[in-house]
């Protein structure tokens, strides 16, 4: 990285450019020339990294022996060489008040701020520097290093995140989204952008531009393969707007029936059912016919039916996902009842035998599915006290007419 000499000083310039002798070059590597602090920290710093090694090795060792209450002055001095700032910034052991008076330094160049933000375990540092919003706009790879640190402060990324979408993010509506994700080759993701409602203007809502990413990243199915023939008008006029109270109501039920199952529920996970449930239903239940398995194991536990039905309607879903929902006893009995006339569905045994033992399922598809059990099971499903008193007696009726008891 080339920096110019900062140092008025003929000596400086001598030294650093290479004319002066040896013995002075020397000598000032081991800080024994009389200068001042901000001239001399230059000189070693400009030795420390060229390419003499003997010297080289001599400036580092007198660098790293410089007195920290010193050396935070001169790095807090208007007068210090940019490459000193550049240099220091990249000690991890110094101590914070140090690095602190680098990063408020005006004359720290920004590549050393994106280089520390990138890398530093300092989370305090990094809010410290999200806090210089006009160095977030001048430099915007600085807003990227602090959002990718794993140590960054929850405020760090707060403020990180709001000046992104205030300066950078306001023209990137849903067709520039759209051609990104196209031109990696996410059709799917792509279509679901341009067609939904919350992507038309993330100014209005509450999704930033990474939201929009990752919710399409969860799409798989291009809209050729979606059938929204089931999609009746009555249906459609059910597709409301819900209150703030209710979208918490649905992420705590979402999250309780998932710890429930799950030893636990990571942050991440709890962070896409948050920005799922910002979305409106309308565009929820595109989500659920067009996305992929995560984002069906989600979707399934909406109360709102029609979102919920969608999940079965996705082309992608599999054999073991339905299994799962007919013994799921929260999804809406419109969910059972689609399952339960799948002509493909109809064909798995486990598929059926699970609808029969789920006490949601419409009396009217239980009692049919009875028909195809197995002794055994209707035997057992007559004793079950877990399914209703009208199945437990049809599956003794059945059992009683094929032994001819």
């Amino acid at each position: 990285m080339y920096f110019e000499v900062n140092s008025a000083n003929p000596v400086v310039k001598a030294v650093i450019a290479g004319t002066a002798p040896q013995p002075a070059k020397l000598a000032a590597a081991r800080g024994m020339l009389p200068l001042p602090q901000n001239d001399l920290l230059e000189i070693l710093v400009a030795l420390a990294t060229g390419t003499d090694a003997e010297l080289a090795e001599t400036a580092r060792q007198t660098l790293s022996a410089q007195d920290d209450s010193a050396l935070k002055d001169a790095v807090g001095s208007r007068e210090i060489a940019p490459r000193v700032l550049d240099f220091f910034i990249d000690f991890n052991d110094l101590p914070g008040e140090i690095h602190e008076a680098i990063l408020q330094n005006p004359k720290t160049p920004d590549h050393s701020i994106v280089k520390f933000a990138r890398k530093t375990t300092n989370g305090e540092l990094l809010e410290l520097i999200s806090f210089n919003q006009q160095l977030l706009i001048q430099t915007p790879a600085i807003i990227e290093a602090i959002i990718a640190n794993p140590y960054r402060t929850a405020e760090a990324e707060r403020r990180a995140q709001e000046t992104k979408r205030e300066f950078f993010e306001k023209e990137r509506g849903a067709q520039q989204i759209a051609d990104e994700l196209r031109a990696q080759g996410k059709e799917a993701a792509a279509e679901f952008i341009e067609t939904s409602e919350f992507a038309q203007n993330l100014d209005d809502t509450d999704l930033s531009f990474e939201d929009a990413v990752l919710l399409a990243s969860h799409i798989e199915v291009p809209d050729a393969e979606i059938d929204d023939s089931w999609l009746s008008l009555d249906l459609i006029e059910e597709l409301y707007e819900e209150t703030e109270e209710q979208r918490e109501a649905i992420v705590n039920k979402i999250l309780g029936e998932l710890r429930f199952e799950e030893d636990s529920v990571s942050n991440e996970r709890i962070s896409m059912i948050n920005r799922i449930l910002k979305m409106n239903m309308k565009d929820r239940m595109k989500l659920a016919m067009k996305g992929d398995r995560e984002a069906r194991n989600v979707l399934i536990r909406d109360p709102n039916r029609i979102v919920a039905q969608a999940v079965v309607q996705n082309p992608k879903i599999t054999e073991n996902e339905v299994e799962k929902i007919a013994s799921m006893r929260t999804v809406p009995e419109e969910v059972l009842r689609l399952i339960a006339i799948n002509r493909a569905w109809a064909r798995n045994y486990q598929i059926m035998f699970k609808l029969a033992q789920n006490p949601r399922t419409p009396l009217g598809s239980a009692f049919t599915i009875l028909t195809r059990l197995q002794l055994r099971d209707l035997l057992a499903m007559s004793k079950n006290r877990n399914v209703s008193d009208a199945i437990r007696k049809q599956a003794l009726r059945l059992a009683t007419a094929r032994t001819g008891r």
